[in-house]
């Protein structure tokens, strides 16, 4: 089957046809391929890849520049391919997360040919696994001058309401240590797995905060994910370790997070395993002012992880902005609205156009 795009189709149209190119992790080539061939005509466009990551980008020499970014890999497909329509809902894998999202900025990308601001467009590989593949985070390493910009947007799922920002996360392995015994003489040993019962006794009395930053009210979390023991059936473990995982509020560094969890557990051994910062609320710039006059409605803080982090490692603001709903995302069910992506498609060629 071909995977040619036509972008000159409905936004709603375009996103079930990007939908129906599997694009896994990985596994984006034939994705990638399309968007390329679909940008490398357009004149007003400069079009750059590295490896599955597609960047375009127009050069008017705008005073201001914003980019739009967007991952084209999905989480791996569940039954739930080829795209189909129910009424004013399209479901399929990578509707909501985040292809209805990639749909409007290539819309986008064709449509302005002399935007109000310049524009970088970005669609990127690997943002559903692990970090190191993130091709979002390889552009910024191989070519940090295609992500410069006054202001970026995620077109993240948000279900068409702006989130700013992002928590950042970190994960931690609590251990408790022991003595190995034969349980028939458990008395001779000292059981790791009892001793962690501290542990999780200070999680359950954990009380998250709720800090406000920047205007927009975080909810933060510290929980167990994991819990490991044991050596035998016979035997006494002589080890334990509970890992946590921490979501905090970007009024803190992954550097303050890691001292917080290291206060919180005083007197354990406690080892980092992994970290990603938050990012604070791009909304204080001109260009963020501007794009919250014409997008409307209240902000909202996002809570969870998403590339803003990265954009404010580079210096530019950003929020997470798209027509998907997050509660949907990666489940087999998982659909969009046709009248949200129209929606977020007006409301962006109304603040570029």
């Amino acid at each position: 089957m071909s995977t040619r795009l036509d972008l000159t189709q409905d936004v709603g149209a375009l996103t079930a046809r990007i939908v129906d190119v599997e694009s896994v992790s990985g596994d984006e080539k034939a994705l990638a391929d399309a968007v390329e061939e679909a940008l490398r005509p357009l004149p007003h466009l400069s079009v750059h890849r590295d490896g599955e990551a597609i960047v375009a980008r127009t050069e008017l020499g705008r005073g201001e520049r914003v980019v739009i970014a967007g991952h084209i890999d999905t989480v791996p497909v569940a039954g739930n391919l080829p795209s189909r329509v129910e009424g004013d809902l399209l479901y399929g894998c990578g509707t909501s997360d985040m292809k209805a999202g990639v749909a409007v900025a290539l819309k986008l990308a064709a449509a302005l040919r002399e935007p109000s601001r310049d524009v970088t467009y970005v669609f990127y590989d690997c943002e559903e696994i692990e970090a190191e593949r993130n091709g979002l985070l390889r552009l910024s390493r191989r070519h940090p001058a295609l992500l410069a910009g006054d202001f970026a947007v995620l077109m993240e799922p948000t279900d068409g309401v702006i989130e700013g920002g992002c928590q950042g996360t970190l994960r931690a392995q609590i251990t408790t240590r022991g003595k190995r015994a034969h349980s028939a003489r458990s008395w001779l040993g000292v059981n790791a797995v009892h001793a962690a019962e501290p542990v999780l006794a200070i999680l359950n009395a954990y009380r998250a905060r709720l800090p406000v930053v920047d205007g927009l009210e975080y909810h933060e979390g510290l929980n167990a994910v994991a819990i490991g023991g044991g050596v035998a059936g016979n035997v006494i473990p002589d080890e334990c370790v509970v890992t946590v995982n921490y979501r905090f509020a970007p009024d803190l560094s992954l550097e303050a997070a890691q001292e917080h969890v290291s206060e919180v557990f005083d007197g354990f051994e406690v080892r980092f395993t992994d970290g990603a910062a938050a990012a604070r609320p791009g909304l204080t710039h001109p260009v963020a002012a501007a794009f919250l006059e014409a997008v409307g409605g209240t902000p909202r803080a996002k809570l969870g992880w998403t590339d803003v982090s990265l954009f404010s490692s580079l210096g530019v603001p950003a929020v997470n902005y798209g027509p998907g709903d997050p509660n949907l995302a990666h489940q087999r069910g998982e659909y969009v609205s046709l009248e949200k992506i129209a929606d977020c498609e007006r409301r962006m060629l109304g603040w570029l156009g």
